[in-house]
């Protein structure tokens, strides 16, 4: 399958390991440079993205390996990600390297041409999820009905989480009753004193992995009914997706330490 996925998806496949290795050389940054910003070392919200992007577009590759037929979404799809992604990371990483914050910075013009950019880019690049979502809905695809079922899903999930991310940019922050950059959970840093949006907005966006796989290990395994029991997980995964999104707006967080 990986080697189809490189021959057949190669722009998207080597994006990712591009991605990849930032996010490895940005780990080692944190190992190497003690200068935080908002209370964190800075380089961590660059290994977080750099991750998540690899993981996201290999993802794509995979719905696109089975999208048939729309050779031309496929590659305007792949290349117009791939610059999209490249901007957000340029973005990313050159404020952090200045030592200041990328997501919600208005504080002065050039930092927030910045954040606009990147709102701009996100926004197409959730037109193009949409985009693959209507031809993943309206086109006849060889898979199982089962794991089909769940990329379907995924697809709006993510969607959802798409929603969930451009509600926190129009609140220019993520934390609920405190400031941005309090205490928060190893790594993922989501406040431990306060609500945080971050925590639906990273459930939605990865549901595009995770009802697909669930999809996939029910057919792999034939456990009947498939569908019905995609459809519950989808609900229920759903579900936590909405109760984080409200345990923040009360401005709970979502684990205390």
């Amino acid at each position: 399958m990986i080697s189809k996925l490189l021959s057949e998806q190669r722009p998207l496949m080597f994006a990712g390991m591009i991605s990849f290795l930032g996010f490895l050389v940005t780990a080692a940054l944190t190992q190497l440079d003690s200068t935080q910003i908002l209370g964190i070392d800075r380089w961590i919200k660059p290994t977080k993205f750099f991750i998540s992007i690899a993981i996201f577009v290999w993802t794509i590759a995979v719905y696109l390996y089975f999208l048939k037929g729309h050779e031309f979404f496929s590659r305007i799809g792949s290349w117009g990600m791939i610059l999209i992604f490249a901007v957000e990371m340029a973005a990313i990483v050159g404020q952090a390297a200045r030592g200041t914050t990328s997501h919600f910075n208005v504080s002065n013009g050039f930092d927030g041409a910045i954040f606009t950019i990147m709102g701009i880019a996100i926004a197409i690049n959730t037109i193009l999820v949409g985009v693959l979502a209507y031809f993943y809905f309206t086109t006849r695809i060889e898979l199982s009905p089962t794991i089909l079922f769940g990329m379907r899903l995924g697809l709006l999930l993510f969607l959802i989480g798409s929603i969930e991310g451009g509600y926190m940019a129009s609140q220019t922050g993520h934390t609920v009753g405190a400031v941005d950059g309090g205490p928060g959970l190893p790594l993922a840093n989501w406040s431990t004193i306060a609500g945080d949006l971050r925590v639906s907005h990273f459930l939605g966006l990865h549901s595009l992995q995770a009802v697909p796989l669930f999809a996939f290990a029910v057919d792999r395994f034939k456990i009947r009914p498939g569908r019905i029991l995609t459809a519950a997980f989808a609900t229920l995964y759903f579900a936590m997706v909405g109760a984080t999104f409200l345990q923040a707006l009360w401005g709970k967080p979502f684990l205390t330490i």
